[in-house]
C-alpha cells in the first residue's frame, strides 16, 4: 500500500499562504495552525522553516517593501519622496490588513532599513538636516500608513437622509462611496503635494531656525 505523500513545503509558498490567509482574515486571523492546515501539512512542519510567527511576518513584510521604489532619490530629494510615498502606498494598498504590522518600524528587516538608509541618505545629501530629514520620512510614512489602512470615503453611508436634517454642511456625503477610490487617491495626491511643496519651500526660504526638539 502507498504511503501518503506529504506535500513539499517552501519557504515561498508558506509566505504566499500566509499573505493569503491575512487578506482575508485580518492578521490576527493567522495562526501557525491554520496556515498548516492551509498547506495541509502540520503546525512541526512549519516550525522547521520559521521558528516563530513573528519570523514569517517579518518575511512577508520584506517581500511587499520590495515593491516599494526609493531609486528616485537619485534625481533630486522632492523626486524621491514623491516616487516613494506613491508606491509605498501601493504596495500596502494591495494588503492593507498587514498594514498594522509594518507599521510598528523595520525592525531588523533588510528591504525597510535599505530604503530607510535610501531615503535619510537622499535628504541630507540634498541639504537637509540629519534630524529633519528624520523627521521628514517619519511624517511620510504616516501618511502613507493613514491612507492604507482604511478608506475616509466609505466611512460614510449612502443615504441623504442620515446628513440632510442634522448636518447641512454634509449634505452630499452620501455620494462618497460611490466616488471612494478617486476621492480618496485625490485626497492622499494633494496632501502629500501639499506636504512636499512646503517643505520645498522652507529649503528654499531664509534660513529659519530649527524645529526645537521637544524631548
Amino acid at each position: 500500500m502507498a504511503r501518503p505523500t506529504t506535500p513539499l513545503l517552501s519557504r515561498a509558498g508558506i509566505r504566499i499562504s500566509a499573505l493569503e490567509i491575512i487578506d482575508r482574515d485580518g492578521l490576527d486571523g493567522l495562526s501557525m495552525r491554520k496556515l498548516a492546515a492551509a498547506l495541509g501539512v502540520s503546525a512541526p512542519a512549519l516550525y522547521f522553516h520559521y521558528p516563530t510567527k513573528e519570523h514569517l511576518l517579518d518575511e512577508v513584510a520584506s517581500e511587499i517593501m520590495e515593491k516599494v521604489d526609493v531609486s528616485a532619490f537619485a534625481h533630486g530629494w522632492r523626486e524621491g519622496l514623491l516616487a516613494w510615498a506613491r508606491s509605498y502606498r501601493a504596495a500596502l494598498a494591495e494588503h492593507p490588513n498587514i498594514v498594522p504590522f509594518l507599521a510598528r518600524g523595520p525592525g531588523q528587516r533588510d528591504a525597510s532599513l535599505r530604503r530607510a538608509d535610501a531615503i535619510h541618505g537622499g535628504l541630507v545629501a540634498a541639504g537637509w538636516p540629519p534630524r529633519e530629514a528624520t523627521m521628514i520620512g517619519a511624517s511620510t510614512k504616516y501618511l502613507v500608513l493613514g491612507a492604507a489602512m482604511g478608506s475616509f470615503s466609505r466611512g460614510f453611508v449612502d443615504d441623504v437622509q442620515v446628513y440632510l436634517d442634522r448636518y447641512p454642511s454634509l449634505g452630499d456625503a452620501h455620494r462618497l462611496r460611490e466616488h471612494a477610490d478617486t476621492v480618496d487617491r485625490d485626497s492622499f495626491e494633494f496632501a502629500l503635494t501639499m506636504f512636499v511643496d512646503g517643505l520645498a519651500a522652507r529649503l528654499a526660504g531664509p534660513a529659519t531656525a530649527p524645529v526645537q526638539d521637544r524631548r
